[in-house]
């Protein structure tokens, strides 16, 4: 699919105090080591599993499913998915990630969608339907945590697929995302990643936003 845009900000639009209130509230509650879909059972993952994960991705998470989050955030990805011309039929926002990156912990290039849409009869809000519009919201300070770049791939391919590429052509870092409170909007297929961190901690809040399959 030919974008005009990959991606939609909105700088600092999340009040710091609003910021803190999520990154207190996820840190009352439990975390978990953040997964991906290489892991077939989620409850217990094998060594060979977490091993080849740690390649990809290093983080905890925390999910939180609060209607006060949600409605603070889906304006914006209403406003984003028609300024940017995208207008995606989107009908469910699904659960909330809390991350949180430490030193040395990273999420390398991966996309959020697959062109499978999810089946689960049993769950009428997400049977049948494939994420659309992802959303990061950065929680943190700049001045509290060095690296940890959100970068997207321009070219939405496989990065080996144009090794020959210059890497200043292919991936781009977008630095008005970084400051506390902004919201970025992207569609779930744009692939992108977190780079390490260096030093501190980075916190962000992630939802993915599903409907029926593109026609």
């Amino acid at each position: 699919m030919n974008l005009e845009n990959y991606y939609y900000y909105f700088q600092s639009a999340i009040s710091p105090k609003l910021c803190d209130e999520i990154i207190k509230y996820g840190l009352e509650q439990k975390k978990q080591l953040a997964l991906t879909g290489l892991v077939k059972d989620k409850d217990n993952p094998t060594s060979e599993e977490i091993k080849e994960l740690s390649l990809l991705r290093k983080s905890d998470v925390v999910w939180m499913d609060d209607t006060w989050i949600y409605r603070e955030i889906q304006p914006y990805i209403q406003e984003a998915n028609k300024a940017a011309g995208w207008n995606f039929d989107w009908d469910f926002t699904e659960e909330c990630q809390f991350t949180i990156y430490k030193e040395n912990q990273f999420y390398d290039w991966h996309n959020d969608s697959t062109a499978v849409p999810y089946d689960s009869p049993e769950d009428l809000n997400h049977h049948g339907k494939i994420r659309k519009l992802s959303v990061t919201i950065s929680l943190s300070d700049e001045s509290d945590y060095e690296g940890g770049e959100f970068e997207f791939d321009f070219r939405n391919q496989d990065k080996h697929d144009n090794e020959h590429l210059k890497l200043e052509d292919r991936f781009r870092s977008v630095p008005q995302i970084k400051p506390k409170g902004s919201v970025v909007v992207f569609p779930s297929f744009v692939w992108h990643r977190v780079k390490p961190i260096t030093s501190g901690t980075r916190y962000s809040l992630v939802l993915w936003n599903i409907g029926k399959p593109f026609r």
